[in-house]
């Protein structure tokens, strides 16, 4: 069991490896012709960034040893002396653990890293990943995931990452973008629907080892993971569909993937713990106020996030952060309690709503502090005619 257990996580952590360069694609299809290419490399640099990051630092301050429930200590460094070949509490090795751990890491920094290109300096974006590695990312995954987390002695439950991900990463893009400020230009977007498809469909395909992956198992969380993740998937994207019917008066091919989008953020951190009709109702819930933040919200805030990174990750990350404690089932899965509609009271709900606001409130403290202390040596924004030191031919 120990085999197939390993080999199933391990297939899991290439299919998350997939969804960042599935992202650049996403991301790339939504901006113009001039910043294609930048943003193609901003996304997929973060596949080396992050992986150094995660191995001289990250795993040890994330797993080994814990200070006040908030973040780890350095006696791992270097990961020199991580017995990687032990067994885990989930039966599978330490090795392929950390593993499945580093996909996250590099998915996560690559969301809001789209959010300022063509109008952030990838100088400026390169060192704020780093601060915010190890001062956001890696406190914000011992908190939740660490046996010994503040969030995790709380009760919260995140199965794949809605708060440590999707919340983190979108809010982080909102700081970000509202601190560099407005593009100089802003028309011809969505030139490369083509990418556009593609990106979706890449980041669908990864999802299964995201969310099923959590599992950490060939078992029936992973196939529960499996089905409510293509719920909530289609029902979003047709839920999308059916909204920019109703206020464009057309169906467009990226509200669909912003549809998709939203409904596989939104089911993340309960995937393994809601039925199937809760997974519909979740991936409805995340089309309906991720498209009305772009559409409704968004253009009276003084933000440019250029990729909706979040309106579609941000906000559907916390509606189904606390959409878990509304629709788990102590009967799908023996490690959580049941939520609201279950029978199981306000508990599960008040705990999840507790943790997404500490969760947002701890990042944009956070995110402030950092930008405000590289910004006194470094420049955020450019100018029109000042491009990030990146490609611009493909």
């Amino acid at each position: 069991m120990l085999q197939s257990n390993t080999l199933f996580v391990m297939i899991a952590s290439i299919l998350v490896l997939l969804m960042t360069p599935g992202l650049a694609f996403f991301y790339g299809g939504l901006v113009n012709n001039r910043h294609a290419n930048n943003m193609l490399l901003t996304v997929f640099m973060m596949c080396g960034l992050a992986v150094l990051l995660w191995i001289a630092v990250g795993y040890s301050l994330s797993f080994s040893g814990n200070y006040y429930g908030i973040i780890g200590n350095l006696r791992d460094i270097l990961m020199m002396r991580v017995p990687i070949d032990a067994v885990t509490k989930d039966g599978i090795s330490v090795g392929i653990h950390a593993m499945f751990m580093m996909m996250f890491a590099i998915i996560t920094p690559a969301l809001f890293a789209g959010s300022v290109v063509g109008h952030g300096r990838f100088n400026f974006l390169v060192f704020f990943t780093v601060c915010w590695s190890i001062l956001v990312y890696y406190p914000l995954v011992h908190m939740v995931w660490a046996p010994h987390g503040l969030l995790a002695q709380l009760g919260a439950v995140d199965f794949a990452g809605g708060l440590v991900v999707h919340v983190n990463a979108g809010i982080t893009a909102l700081i970000l973008s509202a601190w560099v400020g407005r593009r100089h230009e802003l028309a011809a977007d969505n030139n490369h629907l083509a990418w556009l498809l593609m990106g979706t469909a890449m980041l669908w395909f990864g999802w299964y080892g995201f969310n099923c992956g959590s599992a950490l198992a060939v078992n029936n969380t992973a196939v529960q993971a499996m089905l409510t993740t293509t719920i909530a998937c289609s029902t979003g994207m047709i839920a999308w569909m059916l909204f920019d019917r109703r206020l464009l008066h057309r169906v467009t091919l990226a509200g669909a993937c912003n549809g998709s989008i939203a409904g596989l953020v939104a089911i993340t951190p309960g995937a393994g713990y809601v039925t199937l009709g809760g997974a519909m109702i979740i991936g409805f819930g995340g089309a309906l106020l991720s498209h009305a933040f772009i559409h409704r919200i968004k253009p009276r805030l003084a933000i440019d996030d250029v990729v909706d990174a979040f309106g579609c990750h941000g906000v559907s990350g916390i509606w189904g952060s606390i959409a878990t404690g509304l629709f788990a089932s102590h009967a799908i899965s023996r490690a959580v309690p049941n939520g609201l509609f279950f029978g199981g009271g306000w508990h599960l709900t008040g705990v999840q709503l507790a943790a997404t606001v500490l969760t947002m409130a701890f990042v944009a403290v956070m995110d402030l502090v950092i930008i405000k202390a590289l910004t006194i040596f470094l420049p955020a924004s450019v100018d029109q005619v000042d491009l990030p030191a990146v490609e611009s031919k493909g």
